[in-house]
C-alpha cells in the first residue's frame, strides 16, 4: 500500500466512524464510548465482550452495527444445552439423487463475517472453548479438516455480570482473545427519557449500510502500518509489565491484590487499540494518551484478582488506574 493510499484509508476510517455512530444514533439513545470501542475492535480486527446488566440494550447494539455494514451476520444464542457443534458445524450423510451416499459437512453459524454470541457465559466452557481457535485462528476444525472463516471476522460476545444460577464464567485463556471487555451502565436520566420516546414511538429510520468487507480490511491494513515510535512501545510493555505481582514494576495494590496480570497480548492489543484511536482521531502516529484512553477496556479483564481484592470491595479498573498513575512515561 503506497503513502497516499494510506492516508486516504486512514481518512476513510475517521469518515466510517462518524457515519457509523449516525447510523446507531437512529436506533440506539447513548453508548457513545461503547460505540467508539467497538468501531476501534471493527478496525483493527479485535473481538470484544459486552458486560451488562439485562436491558442496556447490548444485543440491540451490535445487531445495529452489523446492519451498518455489508458483512454477514449470524447470532448464537448461548444455552446450557448448546453444543460445539451447533456452533462450528458437522458432517452428516447426505444421499444424491442417484442413491450414491456421502459425507457432507454442513457450515455452522461461526461461518459468517460478524458473530454475536449472546449470553456467552449461559454455556459450559466446553461449548465456549469452540469459539477459541476461530477468535485466534481465524479458522474451524471439524470432521479431521480445517476450514478458514472468511475475513473480515469478528465475535461480539454479551455477558450478564449478575451471577445466576445456569452461569459459567469465560477461561482465561478464552478471555485472553478478546480485544476489549467493555462495560455498560444504567444511562442517566435523560438518556432514559429519550429511550422510552425512542422505543414507545413511532419505528425508528432503517439503518443504512456504510462499508463492506473490503473495505474493512484496506481500513485495517492502513492502521496497522500506523507510526508508533518506540518510547510509546516501551510505555505499553512497562503498564502490562506492572500488572504482574512478581514484577519490580508492580504497585503495592497489584502485588495485595492480583494473582497475576496481563501477558504480552495485552500489551499487542493496547498498541493495536492505540493506532484505531489514532486513525480516528486524524493522526498518523500513536500518542500516550491513547494507550492511556484502551487501557481499561484492554487489561481489565487480564487481571485475575484474588480473595483481599474481593474483601476490600477493589476491581481491577482501580488497580488500572493506580498502575497508570505509578508508571512513567519514557
Amino acid at each position: 500500500m503506497s503513502n497516499e493510499d494510506n492516508v486516504q484509508e486512514i481518512e476513510n476510517a475517521r469518515k466510517f466512524h462518524a457515519a457509523l455512530k449516525a447510523e446507531t444514533s437512529k436506533i440506539i439513545v447513548g453508548q457513545e464510548t461503547i460505540i467508539d470501542y467497538l468501531t476501534y475492535a471493527l478496525l483493527c480486527g479485535g473481538h470484544a465482550l459486552l458486560v451488562g446488566v439485562p436491558g442496556l440494550a447490548k444485543t440491540l447494539l451490535v445487531r445495529t452495527i452489523a446492519e451498518a455494514t455489508h458483512l454477514k451476520f449470524k447470532r448464537i444464542q448461548f444455552t446450557p444445552d448448546l453444543m460445539p457443534a451447533d456452533i462450528t458445524g458437522t458432517t452428516v450423510l447426505e444421499e444424491d439423487q442417484a442413491g450414491h451416499r456421502a459425507f457432507e459437512f454442513m457450515p455452522g453459524p461461526i461461518f459468517a463475517n460478524i458473530i454475536l454470541a449472546d449470553e456467552i457465559n449461559r454455556t459450559p466452557p466446553k461449548t465456549q472453548s469452540a469459539l477459541l481457535e476461530s477468535m485466534q485462528e481465524r479458522s474451524v476444525t471439524a470432521g479431521g479438516e480445517t476450514r478458514p472463516l472468511e475475513p473480515p471476522f469478528f465475535v461480539l460476545a454479551t455477558q450478564n455480570p449478575i451471577e445466576q444460577e445456569g452461569t459459567y464464567p469465560l477461561p482465561e485463556a478464552q478471555l485472553d482473545r478478546f480485544l476489549f471487555n467493555l462495560v455498560l451502565t444504567y444511562p442517566p436520566e435523560e438518556e432514559e427519557v429519550a429511550i422510552l420516546q425512542a422505543t414507545t414511538g413511532a419505528p425508528p429510520e432503517p439503518v443504512e449500510p456504510l462499508a463492506d468487507g473490503a473495505a474493512i480490511i484496506r481500513m485495517q491494513n492502513a492502521i496497522r502500518l500506523l507510526t508508533c515510535a518506540e518510547p510509546a512501545m516501551r510505555y505499553a510493555v512497562h503498564l502490562v509489565s506492572a500488572t504482574r505481582p512478581e514484577s519490580p514494576r508492580a504497585t503495592d495494590p497489584v502485588k495485595r491484590y492480583l494473582r497475576w496480570g496481563s501477558g504480552p497480548r495485552g500489551a499487542q492489543f493496547l498498541i493495536l487499540a492505540a493506532k484505531a484511536r489514532a486513525a480516528i482521531s486524524g493522526r498518523f502516529h500513536v500518542e500516550f494518551e491513547d494507550i492511556v484512553e484502551v487501557a481499561k477496556p484492554v487489561l481489565r479483564h487480564r487481571l485475575l484478582l484474588n480473595y483481599h481484592a474481593e474483601a476490600d470491595n477493589v476491581d481491577a479498573d482501580r488497580i488500572i488506574d493506580d498502575i497508570i498513575k505509578a508508571v512513567a512515561r519514557p
